[in-house]
């Protein structure tokens, strides 16, 4: 039987998303059918629907979710119809060159299939009304109440977790913690400047401070989220349009500069200025995107001194391994998320969600189905 149900639908860059009925294909052996309960209203789902990041169209949109196994294939052996599980938008083949070298995030087919829109198997999962297929955001397309993707992709975390809190570990969290404790290399004591206090960014600030740094300086343009970040771990905040924050970081350490930088704004000023306010022999992780087109410009002098500059697009995550650990951190009191979190809409009000993290009114709106 085709499973019918409601998606957020993006015709073309530029317009408002369109919630009607799509048809689901019926789930391949090694598939897994999950009725999504929560999903993350991301920058990345905003980059596609402005047209900054380009992908095929039509699409369904949405990478950060969660919800409840409904069905799986004949050859699933791992998960459970019943169990909860939060989804990876990072799949990959576990033995190509960038797969053998504990690089999933490079899998030469995720790399390959991701620009098509197409699931990890090469195929939509999805069809319009017409017909006609549907591509999917990061082998997803979570904005549905429901989705078929292969069992890799759903991590099985305990029940205990709600599901709107779950659902910010499958990217936000992922990325902003993941880079303090897996990519970073951060010292007891060190201190640690986080730039940009969105959600990846105040997830960072946390990840820091699980990571044992003894300052924890939090860099935006907003008071109230740095008022946010002081809440979730900053010994120090800096409003950039107030204070010098390469100014800031040298005071802060008799002149050196920071030992670690996580960057989450994704602007160019924010990239010049993690590079001058590291300090010599320290390390910048660039979290933040830009369109892939525009060129970012740095004063040579700043990269000097042994300095070294990552990029990290999801925080080392080994999903199978993270999210269930985040999952329980939560539960444990030892990571929190119900602050991230500013709005709640339906499928319905999902635009008026985007709306308020185009104007910067949101950390984390989340649609609950």
């Amino acid at each position: 039987m085709t499973l019918t149900c409601r998606a957020a639908v993006l015709h073309q860059g530029g317009t408002p998303l369109s919630v009607e009925r799509v048809s689901l294909a019926p789930p391949m052996p090694t598939d897994v059918v999950v009725k999504v309960r929560a999903a993350g209203l991301c920058h990345t789902d905003l980059e596609v629907i402005d047209g900054s990041l380009r992908y095929p169209l039509p699409m369904i949109l949405g990478h950060e979710a969660a919800g409840v196994v409904e069905e799986i294939g004949s050859a699933v052996r791992d998960i459970s119809v019943g169990d909860h599980v939060i989804l990876s938008w990072n799949p990959h083949c576990g033995h190509c060159f960038h797969c053998d070298r504990a690089q999933p995030i490079l899998c030469e087919t995720y790399l390959a299939r991701g620009a098509e829109g197409v699931h990890f198997d090469g195929a939509s999962k999805a069809r319009l009304a017409d017909d006609r297929n549907l591509a999917h955001l990061m082998f997803l397309g979570a904005f549905s109440e429901y989705v078929v993707l292969p069992a890799q992709q759903a991590i099985v975390v305990p029940n205990d977790i709600p599901f709107d809190r779950a659902c910010l570990i499958g990217c936000g969290v992922m990325t902003g913690v993941g880079a303090a404790l897996n990519v970073a290399a951060i010292g007891h004591g060190d201190t640690v400047m986080v730039t940009g206090c969105g959600a990846v960014g105040l997830a960072a600030v946390q990840g820091a401070r699980l990571a044992g740094a003894g300052a924890v300086i939090a860099v935006d343009l907003d008071d109230a989220k740095l008022g946010l970040a002081r809440q979730l771990g900053a010994t120090h905040v800096v409003n950039a349009a107030r204070e010098d924050p390469v100014q800031f970081a040298k005071q802060t350490t008799c002149g050196r500069g920071a030992d670690v930088i996580l960057e989450a704004a994704g602007h160019p000023n924010a990239f010049r200025q993690t590079a001058e306010a590291v300090r010599p022999g320290g390390e910048v992780i660039w979290l933040g995107k830009i369109d892939v087109t525009q060129d970012v410009s740095f004063r040579w002098g700043a990269l000097m001194g042994e300095k070294r500059f990552r990029r990290s697009s999801y925080g080392g995550a080994r999903p199978r391994r993270d999210f269930p650990l985040l999952a329980q951190a939560y539960l444990d009191g030892r990571l929190k998320l119900d602050e991230l979190i500013t709005g709640r809409c339906s499928l319905d009000g999902i635009n008026d969600g985007f709306e308020a993290l185009r104007r910067g009114r949101s950390i984390r709106t989340v649609v609950e189905f």
